[in-house]
């Protein structure tokens, strides 16, 4: 079987397992590296502390203020040495978190929130121009990693929000449908993230705009991103999703511990299970700074709670 055909099976027998196997337990939970830890090394300790089978991946995780980079960036030997010391530690790679048009779409004027001085707008222009200019070859980078790491599921956003997000869909789902078009090609299927600065940031919003795209466009569901945008996230976001299109959801620590964003996890899982999401639990801490990594340890516990309190 070629590599192409792999990652095809791969996702044809995630989409299609049984009810029967479709309980969620610990087997189908993640995290995303650099938000449970510090190093490359520290994510498989924290996955093999509690127990974890897979981790997702988006930038390699670093000391604190240290620069960012993507796991998808990475030159290929570097790419096969992450791979091979995931696989030796007996963990595989669940989602690849890339930050692919997650910046301002050409001749859109996005919804600022503060004032900006020219040369500041000046300078967001030609660096988003760049992004966009670059955006097929950051995708063949994506498929690439994909490919090493055995994961055929990529994060995809949609451009920088607007005014009115849904005039700029069609546009939007030209651009994503041809980086569709290639994913395909290579057995890669992209998710888009509903996120607050999004034009999809809303449940409702990301359903509309994947109307407009093929089948091999799903969503990474996260349930807080749309809070800000005064969506209930469940049930109202959560009923507005086609749910067969649901392929991977985020966890964000806030809405798990003790914090006013708090959701009823319990309500959601039923959901999940009972409309046959077949993908990942990602933990996404989202409590930055000093306390991120205890948050992170203590969001997972409360994930692994939760779901063996259903067994």
């Amino acid at each position: 079987m070629n590599r192409r055909s792999f990652l095809a099976a791969t996702l044809g027998a995630a989409v299609s397992v049984p009810a029967a196997t479709r309980r969620l337990d610990r087997s189908r939970v993640s995290a995303i590296t650099d938000e449970v830890s510090r190093s490359h090394a520290e994510s498989i300790d924290f996955a093999h502390e509690f127990g974890l089978q897979c981790l997702s991946l988006r930038d390699i995780p670093a000391p604190l203020g240290a620069k960012k980079i993507p796991y998808y960036s990475l030159a290929p030997d570097a790419l096969q040495k992450a791979a091979r010391e995931f696989k030796d530690a007996g963990i595989r790679i669940a989602f690849l978190d890339t930050p692919f048009l997650k910046f301002d779409l050409p001749d859109t004027e996005p919804k600022q929130t503060k004032a900006e001085d020219p040369a500041a707008s000046d300078a967001r222009l030609a660096r988003d121009k760049a992004l966009f200019d670059s955006r097929l070859e950051d995708l063949r980078q994506g498929i690439r990693a994909s490919h090493t790491f055995e994961c055929p599921l990529v994060r995809i956003f949609t451009f920088t929000r607007v005014a009115e997000p849904e005039s700029v869909f069609p546009r939007i789902a030209d651009i994503i449908g041809e980086l569709a078009a290639i994913a395909d090609k290579d057995g890669v299927k992209l998710l888009i993230e509903n996120e607050t600065t999004q034009n999809a940031g809303t449940s409702a919003e990301t359903a509309k705009l994947l109307k407009l795209l093929p089948g091999n466009v799903g969503i990474n569901w996260d349930s807080l991103n749309a809070l800000p945008l005064g969506e209930k996230p469940y049930p109202d976001g959560y009923e507005s999703l086609p749910k067969d299109r649901v392929w991977n959801v985020h966890v964000k620590g806030k809405s798990l511990l003790d914090y006013p964003e708090h959701q009823d996890w319990p309500a959601i899982l039923n959901a999940l299970e009972r409309d046959g999401f077949t993908g990942s639990l990602e933990l996404e801490t989202h409590i930055f700074g000093e306390q991120q990594i205890s948050a992170s340890h203590a969001s997972m516990k409360e994930i692994l709670r939760l779901l063996q309190e259903r067994t």
